[in-house]
C-alpha cells in the first residue's frame, strides 16, 4: 500500500464497519513509515504541499487518527500504521453552545470535521497555555489522544461562561459542564 490518501481511504472505507467509529483500540500494526501528511496549526491537511481535496477525506483521516504515548500521531488501520505530523492540534472546535444553567449546564462544541462533542468525562475540556507566548491553550479531548483546539471565537463564548469557584486563597476561573468544573485561570 502506498502513501497515497485515497487509497488509504479506500482501504479504511472497505474494512470498518461503523466508519464513524472505528476500533482504533484494537488496531496495533507495525509502522509503515512516516506519511508526507501535515496538518497545520489552522486546522489544514496538507499532503506533499497540497491541501487535501475532498472534504471527506479529511473526516475518514480524523476516525482513524490517534496520539500515542510517544506524542507521535498515526493514521491507524488494521495493517498499517503512518506517522504524521501535527503542527499543533489536530482538529478545531468552534460553535459553541450552552444548555442549561450552572453546575447542570452543558457545553457543546462542533469541530472542523462536523462531530458535536459534549464537554465532560469523554471530552474534558483543558485550558492551558503555549509555551512560547503564554498565550491560552483551550483544547478539548476528542478521542484517542486526540484533541481539538477551540478557535479565538469560542473561547470568547466560552468567557461568557465562567464562573468563580473556591476560596478566599484558593479561587479559580472555569467553567460547567455536566457537573464537572473545567479550570481557566485564577481568581482575583
Amino acid at each position: 500500500m502506498s502513501q497515497n490518501p485515497e487509497n488509504l481511504a479506500r482501504q479504511v472505507e472497505q474494512i470498518v464497519k461503523n466508519p464513524e467509529q472505528p476500533p482504533l483500540d484494537q488496531w496495533h500494526p507495525e509502522l509503515s513509515g512516516d506519511m508526507d501528511l501535515r496538518i497545520t496549526r489552522d486546522g489544514q491537511w496538507i499532503h506533499k504541499g497540497e491541501p487535501l481535496a475532498r472534504e471527506a477525506i479529511v473526516r475518514l483521516f480524523s476516525t482513524i487518527l490517534r496520539r500515542e504515548e510517544d506524542g507521535e500521531y498515526y493514521l491507524v488501520t488494521p495493517v498499517e500504521k503512518w506517522r504524521i505530523q501535527v503542527e499543533d492540534t489536530p482538529l478545531l472546535a468552534h460553535s459553541l453552545t450552552v444548555e442549561g444553567e450552572g453546575q447542570d449546564q452543558v457545553i457543546k462544541l462542533t469541530t472542523n470535521v462536523g462531530e458535536t462533542l459534549e464537554v465532560g468525562e469523554d471530552h474534558p475540556l483543558d485550558v492551558g497555555v503555549y509555551p512560547d507566548s503564554e498565550e491560552p491553550r483551550p483544547v478539548v479531548r476528542v478521542r484517542h489522544g486526540v484533541d481539538a483546539r477551540l478557535v479565538t471565537a469560542a473561547f470568547y463564548d466560552l468567557a461568557n461562561h465562567v464562573v468563580e469557584q473556591g476560596g478566599a486563597d484558593d479561587r479559580m476561573l472555569g467553567v460547567f459542564s455536566r457537573g464537572n468544573f473545567y479550570k481557566i485561570g485564577r481568581g482575583g
